[in-house]
């Protein structure tokens, strides 16, 4: 990694910051003939640091899937996906991906027991993608496991190298997974809820690592996560996802801050508040539309307590608020002052 890291910070340098490392466009999924994503749009910097925050079915694990070609044959799925500007990932050849996937573009899955092989021993399991990116062997892959195993905390590092992933806990394997995204390098690194299986302490600790490499090494980190805690204090940026659309984007004190979406104020009013007196918690009513089901108008319209009649007629297009802040909303709403204060007291505690 050390290697790796040395070539990042050069690429890095031989680029302007503000040069695209990854840009989505128009990326839609069907699933027969069902459309599931519609239309996203992002851009990633190297060293960016995005945010996707929604409830489950919001589509935030589909878009990465797709992006990375990880999707079945089944699904359609249509757009842009750049790499550097120039490598289109949509459509290349499985060798291509082989090599981007794991080196240069990494995802931590959100479930450890289905992603790592159950009868292959998890030092070989990382080794691999050490051979295979870092071009490594020998005594040189068990050394460099056992020193990324000792990175993302798992105890007993070097006996771990002979290990089954039945041996070990749920979040011991998931750091594992971690140690395995990191062996490569990675460019981009997609983390799909990588704390869920791991208790407080090692959660502050995982997620400390994450942005100390992301900042020594050039890496864009994409944080796939239901805890706007850990988003908040991990995530310049934030994007807010529902049924598949875009709803909010934006810098993560503004949306915070400021919410102008109903949905990621609904999002933001069921958090617990962690000082002054104890208020009831306010819940979203209802559910997530099926993709097949989906309002003819705004998709949140029907849980919306500021819905009018305009919301269900037409899909709002995202609107400008402030620089860098965009909602898709037609409702004019009032800032909401301390949402941020509110959220990040007692965060990761």
């Amino acid at each position: 990694m050390q290697t790796h890291t040395a070539q990042s910070l050069a690429a890095t340098a031989a680029k302007p910051a503000s040069a695209p490392l990854l840009r989505i466009e128009g990326l839609t999924v069907d699933f027969g003939g069902v459309r599931v994503i519609r239309g996203m749009d992002l851009t990633l910097t190297r060293g960016d640091s995005l945010g996707i925050v929604g409830e489950s079915g919001s589509g935030k694990s589909v878009t990465w899937l797709a992006a990375l070609g990880l999707l079945p044959k089944t699904a359609a799925v249509s757009g842009k996906v750049r790499l550097d500007g120039e490598e289109e990932l949509l459509g290349a050849a499985a060798a291509r991906l082989d090599r981007i996937r794991g080196g240069r573009v990494a995802m931590i899955f959100q479930d450890p027991s289905s992603a790592l092989n159950p009868v292959v021993r998890i030092g070989r399991q990382v080794g691999e993608v050490l051979a295979r990116h870092q071009g490594l062997s020998g005594s040189s892959v068990r050394a460099e496991v056992k020193r990324l195993f000792e990175l993302v905390g798992l105890p007993d590092a070097a006996r771990r190298f002979d290990a089954y992933p039945h041996q070990m806990s749920g979040g011991q394997n998931q750091r594992v997974m971690i140690a395995m995204a990191l062996a490569g390098g990675p460019d981009v690194l997609v983390a799909d809820e990588p704390t869920t299986a791991l208790d407080a302490t090692i959660q502050a600790q995982i997620l400390e690592l994450l942005t100390t490499v992301r900042r020594e090494t050039g890496m864009a980190l994409v944080l796939i996560s239901h805890d706007l805690g850990v988003v908040s204090e991990t995530c310049e940026r934030i994007m807010v996802m529902y049924a598949g659309n875009l709803v909010e984007t934006g810098h993560s004190d503004s949306i915070f801050g400021n919410p102008q979406h109903p949905y990621t104020r609904g999002l933001l009013a069921a958090l617990p508040s962690f000082e002054g007196a104890l208020h009831r918690l306010v819940p979203i009513e209802g559910q997530v539309p099926e993709p097949a089901n989906m309002p003819p108008g705004c998709p949140f319209a029907p849980r919306c307590p500021q819905r009018m009649t305009a919301c269900e007629t037409a899909v709002p297009p995202l609107r400008q608020i402030e620089v860098g802040h965009r909602s898709a909303c037609v409702a004019e709403m009032a800032p909401a002052a301390g949402q941020l204060q509110k959220l990040k007291t007692g965060t990761l505690a």
